[in-house]
């Protein structure tokens, strides 16, 4: 009994294998070998665009002019309208001055002026009196002596010698009064020029504005001596410092390989990273001459700050435009290699066959790069790993899309290694 169950036991184990391997061979399926096509291949397709070259530098803006704003004469401030951070205007009253000896000087002076102005009067009136007493004494000589002429005899030589003696001092006496006039014309002419002298240093004491702009500092309080600005000590303060900052000026090292595309009224985009706004210089200046140590050419660029928006010591990206190519052929930069110092691109032909072919490139950007020969617009081009593929090879192509037109930033001295190139819709600025 227990040999027949062992027995059935047995049969029925190899029955579960039995069902178990079928059933597994029933679920596998069966392998099929796939022939090989032709490799992939990433392609870009050949497209009309704009392209330029921008030079992008990092510079710092300063004002156009800084002014320390010294007063003509010295004295003490009575009263200072300004502070810094003030907005100011050419011909503003900045301070006022209190000189009180000099109130005492043009009183004097004035006085002066009008002593002289009397002696002018009174020697007028002195060269009347000598005119008339002449003109008397003249005219009794020239009766004396007539007569003498027509009745000799008649009158003493005594009496004739007598009035001609008085004829000839009246006459000395005008001349002399005559001097005197034009020396009282003369010391009223000094006087004058004191008073002028002394009402100018008065005027001093009004310090004004000599230009436009902010007041970027103060140095001095109401009641503090201030010493002349004609002074030669170099420790005078002055009274404020004066920036003008309608205009900034940004200076820019333009590395000596760019200096040849730098010219006088070139438009510059300058980004201001710190306000978050663009904004449109001019270069309006250079100094035609390079940095022996930084093979740099400074460059200055004129930017409008009506709005006082831009700080002095602001830093600004400034894009400046080099070179540009409009409407003309554009492949990505990648799909062109150097081979034997030849430029050359991997083209695809209507069958997708590789040919390699050599191109004559242009403006070249981090993106794309101008093609002036070898390839028509349409044509396909490998944009990487080109050393993969043979002459004659089929491929299969992958189309990238790749944008038509790029604004190129060059590297330069400080240069910006953010900069961002403008999108496939852009053209050139």
């Amino acid at each position: 009994m227990r040999k027949r169950f062992w027995i059935l036991v047995s049969a029925l184990a190899v029955a579960m294998v039995v069902v178990v391997l079928v059933c597994y061979g029933h679920r596998r399926p069966a392998t099929v070998e796939a022939a090989p096509g032709p490799p992939a291949a990433q392609v870009a397709v050949v497209q009309r665009g704009n392209i330029e070259q921008v030079l992008t530098l990092a510079g710092q803006f300063q004002p156009y002019q800084v002014v320390d704003v010294h007063p003509k004469v010295s004295g003490f401030i009575r009263h200072i309208y300004v502070d810094i951070g003030d907005r100011v205007h050419r011909g503003q009253t900045l301070a006022v001055l209190e000189i009180p000896e000099l109130k005492a000087q043009l009183a004097g002076t004035v006085s002066e002026v009008a002593r002289g102005s009397d002696e002018i009067v009174r020697a007028q009136h002195e060269v009347k009196r000598a005119e008339s007493t002449y003109d008397a004494l003249h005219s009794d000589y020239q009766r004396l002596l007539q007569t003498s002429q027509a009745q000799p005899g008649l009158v003493a030589q005594q009496e004739l010698d007598d009035a001609q003696a008085k004829d000839l001092s009246s006459a000395a006496e005008v001349d002399a009064a005559k001097a005197a006039l034009a020396a009282a014309g003369k010391g009223m002419e000094v006087s004058q020029a004191d008073n002028q002298r002394v009402s100018a240093i008065e005027d001093y004491t009004n310090v004004i504005a000599p230009l436009d702009g902010v007041i970027v500092w103060r140095y001095a309080d109401t009641g503090a001596l201030i010493q002349s600005g004609i002074s030669s000590n170099s420790q005078d303060l002055p009274i404020v410092k004066l920036a003008q900052s309608g205009i900034m000026r940004l200076r820019l090292p333009v590395p000596e390989a760019y200096v040849r595309y730098v010219h006088l009224g070139d438009t510059v985009k300058v980004r201001v990273d710190a306000l978050g706004r663009s904004f449109t210089g001019t270069v309006v200046r250079f100094t035609r001459e390079l940095n022996f140590e930084t093979r740099t050419m400074e460059t200055e660029v004129d930017v409008s700050n009506q709005d006082l928006s831009i700080d002095s010591g602001m830093y600004a990206n400034a894009m400046l435009r080099l070179n540009h190519a409009d409407d003309v052929l554009t492949i990505p930069a990648g799909a062109i290699v150097l081979n034997d110092n030849k430029q050359q691109v991997y083209v695809l032909d209507s069958r997708n066959h590789v040919h390699i072919r050599r191109v004559d490139v242009g403006i070249e950007g981090n993106q794309l790069a101008e093609i002036g020969g070898g390839l028509n617009p349409g044509d396909r081009v490998i944009l990487a790993a080109q050393a993969k593929y043979a002459e004659g090879e089929a491929v299969t192509p992958v189309v990238e899309k790749t944008p038509a037109s790029e604004t190129a930033p060059r590297s330069g001295g400080m240069i910006d290694m953010n900069a961002q190139t403008s999108s496939a819709s852009e053209g050139p600025q």
